[in-house]
């Protein structure tokens, strides 16, 4: 690793460890949510999962496309961690809405795999990350048993242009690599990290956010983990544990889209470590609309909402490489896995919003944070806290 890489891979780990102690997540605040999480309540309490990010942060003011602001980045998630060049696993791919992209996603479709890591950023960058994910892969794999370097990454996006100089393409392959570099297992930053750098959500800042679920041990025992890149949603939409905060929030408000009309774009990646076919994986990402439906998503005509989801029990290939035997849960047993799903995403987009930091971006437009008093107020008022409003004491 060169001087400027490893300078990337500090300052992205520095921020990312500012952004994961900044502010307290969603169940501190006393929002009920159902469903058991796991330790961490993030995507890693599946056993082998890595989250990495690098995230940009550069200049201030008018925009001058090229020079900034830039307010952008990048996430990569590894399915089996270091293993994961090596070793595929099932996947299967999900599309609410389709004004959006998810390079790869024929050929996982085609296959049933997942054969690397899943990258989100923003729009613009695709092509970037793409290029860049492949040449870390050369660097870090040999060729298949062709002899070639063949790859298809999975790279997705949502537009962050109303805070970033999109056009001013800031994504760079030694972005790309360290968050590849720096992917991990253990808590994950959220907020303003990674690809959910200059995200806005339900026009409050948004970005990254993450949770998990637990089965009970009589039902498998199994975990459910949910990864979101979330860039969606009108102020009036926003619901909170059944609540319309939204429409109850509305000092500060401030245009924070040039079409208020469009409802924007999220990413949501699931994993698990329940043995699962890819076609039983494709009803996995289905459930993640209930989701976004929980937290008042519409899905608006320029969204583009893409899901996809993976199991880390991979198949066993005999010697030889031309038979595979694999153990998977039959439908009839799938319904607590739905149910993980669709409350782990719900808890991940407001976990989203709880860590995302107030941000100024290009041309001065801002995006404030949704102010966790204010939102325990109107909670509290409903009576849907488990403990008293700490703003009150």
């Amino acid at each position: 690793m060169n001087l400027r890489n490893f300078i990337l891979l500090f300052l992205s780990l520095v921020i990312s460890s500012i952004a994961l102690e900044a502010k307290p997540r969603a169940r501190d605040l006393g929002i009920p949510f159902e469903g058991q999480p796991g330790p961490l309540n993030a995507i890693t309490d599946v056993a082998g999962v890595a989250v990495g990010h690098t995230t940009i942060i550069e200049g201030e003011g008018p925009l001058k496309v090229g020079q900034g602001p830039v307010r952008t980045g990048v996430t990569a998630i590894l399915p089996l961690g270091n293993e994961t060049l090596q070793t595929p696993v099932f996947a299967g791919i999900f599309v609410l809405n389709g004004n959006g992209e998810m390079t790869g996603a024929a050929w996982v479709e085609e296959s049933g795999f997942l054969e690397g890591p899943v990258m989100i950023t923003n729009t613009h960058s695709v092509g970037t990350v793409h290029e860049a994910t492949i040449a870390w892969r050369i660097s870090r794999d040999g060729p298949d048993s062709t002899g070639y370097w063949w790859s298809l990454p999975v790279v997705a996006e949502t537009w962050d242009g109303y805070l970033n100089d999109i056009n001013g393409f800031h994504v760079k392959k030694e972005h790309v690599f360290a968050a590849l570099e720096n992917a991990r297992s253990g808590p994950v930053p959220e907020g303003n990290v990674g690809g959910g750098t200059g995200m806005v959500c339900y026009e409050f800042k948004g970005g990254i956010g993450t949770a998990s679920r637990i089965i009970n041990k009589r039902q498998g025992g199994y975990v459910v983990g949910v990864l979101i890149q979330a860039n969606f949603g009108r102020r009036e939409e926003l619901l909170v544990a059944g609540v319309p905060v939204g429409r109850e929030i509305r000092e500060n408000l401030t245009k924070s889209r040039p079409d208020p009309q469009d409802d924007g774009s999220a990413i949501i990646v699931i994993a698990t470590d329940a043995p699962l076919l890819p076609h039983q994986l494709k009803r996995l990402a289905r459930r993640a609309t209930h989701g976004l439906a929980r937290t008042g998503s519409t899905t608006g005509n320029g969204s583009g909402d893409i899901f996809i989801a993976f199991s880390t029990v991979t198949p066993v290939f005999d010697s030889e490489g031309k038979t595979a035997q694999s153990n998977f849960l039959s439908n009839d047993h799938l319904d607590p896995l739905f149910a993980a799903t669709v409350q782990a995403t719900e808890e991940a987009i407001i976990n989203a919003l709880m860590a995302a930091q107030t941000m100024t971006g290009r041309d001065h437009h801002k995006a404030i944070a949704l102010p966790q008093d204010r939102l325990q107020q109107v909670l509290r008022k409903h009576n849907r806290l488990k403990f008293k409003d700490r703003t009150n004491e």
